[in-house]
């Protein structure tokens, strides 16, 4: 694709997004995100516009366009940084772990991916209603595949798995966990806590059979 213009959604052609440097610019860029995540979560993921998204940050839609082509690109960004916050909480659970193993390793990933839903519900609505943007989709399935190598190095490091086990079945555990969170949040914002204890016992189960005895 020529990157040297976008169309945005209103029809006009505009240059590519502009990545911040200058403070200032980065605070403008996170006025229109959290304009963004306000409005996600007050009138849904298909009712956003560039339009409503300046209006909500006090600024001419001109502005807007400098940092974004379009509204998916906004909903992209909002991701990136959302799921930015999931992997700091990740790492962040994962060092306070005293108990290396990997029924400790899936509850904690799992513990994190929760407390951020917790946290920042705009992402539970572009998680389960935005996925119709395929830079999204993408986004979500590289980050799936990046938390599944960290599994997967992780219990290698500490001689968790079989030595049949691959990458193939700790990413297949992710995914199940990705599906998981999906079903937990779509009938309760706050995540439906026996599905999310069902869904953790369910990945466990599957891995166990890739597991080192004993397993935890």
């Amino acid at each position: 694709m020529d990157r040297s213009a976008l169309t945005t959604d209103d029809g006009v052609v505009r240059p590519p997004r502009r990545i911040p440097t200058q403070a200032r610019s980065r605070k403008r860029v996170e006025a229109l995100l959290d304009a963004a995540s306000h409005l996600v979560v007050r009138d849904g993921v298909e009712a956003l516009t560039t339009r409503t998204i300046a209006t909500e940050a006090t600024m001419p839609v001109a502005s807007l366009y400098q940092y974004f082509a379009d509204k998916d690109a906004i909903l992209l960004a909002l991701v990136e940084r959302d799921m930015n916050a999931m992997d700091n909480q990740v790492e962040q659970d994962l060092a306070a772990l005293h108990d290396a193993s990997l029924d400790a390793i899936v509850r904690t990933i799992m513990g994190a991916f929760v407390t951020i839903f917790q946290q920042r519900p705009a992402f539970i609505e572009i998680y389960l209603h935005g996925r119709t943007n395929a830079a999204v989709m993408d986004y979500c399935r590289a980050h799936n595949v990046g938390i599944a190598l960290k599994l997967y190095d992780m219990a290698q490091s500490y001689s968790l798995l079989i030595p049949q086990a691959r990458f193939a079945n700790i990413r297949l555990a992710i995914e199940m966990g990705d599906r998981v969170l999906q079903v937990a949040f779509e009938s309760d914002r706050n995540g439906d806590q026996l599905i999310l204890s069902d869904g953790v016992e369910l990945i466990t189960a599957y891995l166990r059979k890739y597991a080192q005895a004993p397993f935890h």
